[in-house]
Order: C-alpha cells, then sequence, then structure tokens
C-alpha cells in the first residue's frame, strides 16, 4: 500500500487530482500477456474487464506487425501509403455494402465528433439525440451528449436525452413491444422538440448494444420504431461499435447487425487495433465527401502506417483464431454459470448480455429490484483483491461489467466463477 500510495501522489502532482483509478487499493501493472495481467510484486490477474487488448494482451502478431512497419515507415496520410486503403477496404468489407468508406482517428472520442459533423453536414441541422446515460467520449461537442458528468455551463440547447432502455424495470411496462414502443415515443418527442426551435435534427447517437446503460437484453426488432423516426424526421442513425464491436457480442462482427439495423454512420475505437491508437467512422461515400466539403479535417497520427499494419493484424487474429466463435461459447457457457449462481445468490437479480459481454445485476430485494450499488463495488473489490479484475456499470451502478479480451476460455471463465461464488457467500 505504501508504494501505491506514493505512486498516486505522484499522480495527483504530475497529472492533476481526480484522475480515476480502478479499485479501492489501485492495481500497480507491469505486464500483460493473452487474459492475464501481473503487477509490481509479480502476483498474476485474469482480466475479465479489458477490451482494448481485444485479442489479448501483446498478442505477437500485433506486437510484430507493429515492430515491422515502425522498422520501415511512419507518416501521415498526406503522403500516399497503401497500408490505409488495405485497411479500410478490408474493414469496410465487414458492413453493410452501403458503409463503404472511412475516416481514421486516433480514439473513439474523435471519432464520434466526425460523425456528429458528419450528420450537420448532411442535414444542415445540428440537434442531436442521445440516452441519459450514455458515454460518447470527451471532445467538447460529445461530451454534451452524457448526463453522468454534466458540462460546465449546462447542456447546450441543440441536445436531448431520452431513457436509457432499462430491461430489468422496462419503460413501457413488460413485453417486448411496448419497451420499444415507448423508447421510440421518447425518441420521436425528442425529435419533435428538436424541430420546433432554431437547430434542428440531425442525428439520433447509440450504442446498439447499451453497453454503458447496462447492457440490457433487447428483444428483436427493439429500435426499428426509433430507427423509422429518425429516417422520417430526415435524420442519420449513428452507432458506437466503440464497446461491441469486432466480434465482442458473438453473434455478429458489429453491435448492429446484432440489433437488426443499418446505421448512416458507424464509430469505432478502443479494441481497433489492440491497445495501438486508432479509431475511425465509416459511412456511405457520399455521407463521408458531404463531410469533408463541409469541414476542413485533417489528423496528424489518423490511419498513420503502424496504427493502420496494427489494425490489419487485429482483423487476422479475430479471423484466424475464430474469436467470434469462441466468444460466443464461451458467453453461453459462462451466461448459463451465472443462471446457475442466481439460485443460489438472492442478490443476483438479473443475468445478461451477449458473448464476451455480459454481466449480473446486484439487487437487495428481487421483488422491489432494488439496486445494490453498495454491494456491487464492494463485489468488484473483493473480486481484485482474490486476482480476477472486473467493473460495474449501468444506470443504478449494480451490474458487473465483465468484458474480458476475446480469447478468454471455459477454463478462465471457470476460474472467474468460483472467486465469484466465494466472494457472495462471503456477502
Amino acid at each position: 500500500m505504501a508504494d501505491h500510495a506514493a505512486l498516486v501522489a505522484r499522480r495527483e502532482r504530475l497529472l492533476g487530482r481526480n484522475m480515476s483509478l480502478f479499485y479501492d487499493d489501485p492495481v500497480h501493472l507491469v505486464r500483460g500477456e493473452g487474459v492475464w495481467l501481473w503487477d509490481a510484486e509479480g502476483r498474476r490477474y485474469l482480466d475479465c474487464y479489458n477490451n482494448v487488448p481485444h485479442v489479448g494482451h501483446c498478442h505477437p502478431r500485433v506486437v510484430e506487425a507493429i515492430t515491422r512497419q515502425a522498422s520501415t515507415l511512419n507518416t501521415h496520410t498526406r503522403y500516399l501509403h497503401e497500408g490505409i486503403l488495405d485497411y479500410v477496404e478490408r474493414l469496410t468489407a465487414t458492413f453493410d455494402s452501403s458503409l463503404d468508406a472511412a475516416i481514421l482517428t486516433c480514439t473513439g472520442s474523435e471519432a464520434n465528433d466526425v460523425a456528429l459533423r458528419m450528420a450537420q453536414a448532411v442535414t444542415g441541422k445540428t440537434g442531436v439525440i442521445a440516452t441519459n446515460h450514455t458515454y460518447h467520449g470527451n471532445t467538447a461537442a460529445v461530451s454534451q451528449l452524457s448526463t453522468r458528468m454534466p458540462p460546465v455551463g449546462g447542456f447546450g440547447v441543440h441536445v436531448r436525452h431520452v431513457s436509457a432502455p432499462d430491461s430489468y424495470r422496462p419503460l413501457g411496462g413488460e413485453g417486448g413491444a411496448a419497451f420499444a414502443a415507448a423508447f421510440a415515443a421518447e425518441v420521436e418527442a425528442a425529435i419533435a422538440s428538436l424541430q420546433e426551435g432554431p437547430h434542428g435534427f440531425s442525428a439520433l447517437i447509440i450504442d446498439p448494444f447499451f453497453a454503458n446503460e447496462g447492457f440490457p437484453d433487447l428483444p428483436q426488432g427493439f429500435l426499428d420504431k426509433s430507427v423509422a423516426a429518425v429516417r422520417k424526421a430526415g435524420g442519420l442513425v449513428i452507432t458506437d461499435e466503440v464497446q461491441p464491436g469486432f466480434g465482442r457480442t458473438g453473434s455478429d462482427m458489429w453491435g448492429h447487425q446484432r440489433a437488426g439495423i443499418v446505421p448512416d454512420i458507424v464509430t469505432l475505437g478502443k479494441p481497433m487495433a489492440n491497445g495501438h491508437p486508432v479509431g475511425g467512422v465509416v459511412a456511405n461515400a457520399d455521407t463521408l465527401n458531404a463531410f469533408r466539403k463541409a469541414f476542413r479535417y485533417f489528423n496528424t497520427f489518423g490511419g498513420n502506417p503502424v496504427s493502420c499494419a496494427a489494425a490489419m493484424a487485429v482483423l487476422d487474429v479475430i479471423e484466424d483464431e475464430k474469436l467470434i466463435e469462441n466468444a460466443r461459447d464461451v458467453g453461453e457457457y459462462t451466461r448459463d454459470a451465472f443462471k446457475r449462481l442466481a439460485q443460489k445468490h438472492a442478490i443476483i437479480g438479473d443475468v445478461r448480455g451477449s458473448g464476451l459481454f455480459m454481466g449480473m445485476e446486484f439487487v437487495l430485494d428481487r421483488t422491489t429490484k432494488q439496486p445494490a450499488a453498495a454491494q456491487a463495488s464492494r463485489i468488484v473489490n473483493e473480486m481484485r483483491e482474490r486476482g480476477v479484475l472486473m467493473g460495474k456499470i449501468g444506470v443504478h451502478q449494480c451490474a458487473t461489467k465483465i468484458r474480458p479480451p476475446m480469447p478468454f476460455s471455459r477454463e478462465n471463465a471457470d476460474l472467474m466463477l468460483s472467486v465469484f461464488d466465494d466472494v457472495l457467500s462471503g456477502l
């Protein structure tokens, strides 16, 4: 603890206060490999949280691709280079044919910022709708979208927030049709409100898996009415795939494919190059060209040869190691085990997720569904103490966030489940 305290004090002095740290006793990491992390004392941790090293910490094929390209050339996109073209061709081939062009950035925040401006360029409007418990990044524009940290000066009059879907306490009552209709009604009301003002309506931006909202289990077609309302009003649908993308859900390459919709713009980030800073915006060529005409945009590091090499290697590994299939298999196996744990531990109110993005919502009472946020924090911290890293999330901050690297195996799941059982038994 003394070393940790000294590091925290040094961080505050050099980097500023209030930088977030996981866990009551922060972990001092020095090495990673696959689904494992090691701290400065040599203790090993099972990583059940980090989606940034999407194909595993320090995957040798990604490391080799970075090393090879960094030792050959690294510059920006104002020179010709095949790397970015080869990557965008391969990337867009995984989308609907209407999504055939891309801009590469360095982060998901930048990607979402660009996406909002794309919608403005196409529609000539600036009004935007997001859910009330989302997170789309930290630029001045996208920080307006989250109610969890209201911006200085308050929200702009061009922003409307709708209720985040909660399948455990569904708006509109039980039943998929009523639930979907209630969400669509809020979207329609937000569109009407924006159209009454000077900003008009440009876009609805959502994570199609609603990850930060607690990844609710939504019925098939849940978003259909909302998407239809957006299109009827002349707006664009932006899906933020930073968390559900690249096969994370185990069913499809992209979260919007799992949701059964085709967006106008897709944004990418964290897992794109296994930790190398890459983000992206995928859209129709006409949409992208409208943005290029309306805004002068250049990103020095976006799409540089080293980043593209890393990103290409990630696609290779996903395909060659069949990681989407693994996510589906291990995810189903683990959720079935969670459901068995729920029969034993009354604090588990709900089990949900898809692929290798899953968790449980903890409640004080299953009848009232009162959130157990304090207990969720205690559980996450005790798991860390026992060598398993995970987080918590959701509208009520009482759901576990389990989102490990994609090579996560049944054996890894068994270890995590055993520790989970012990921790819950000790509450």
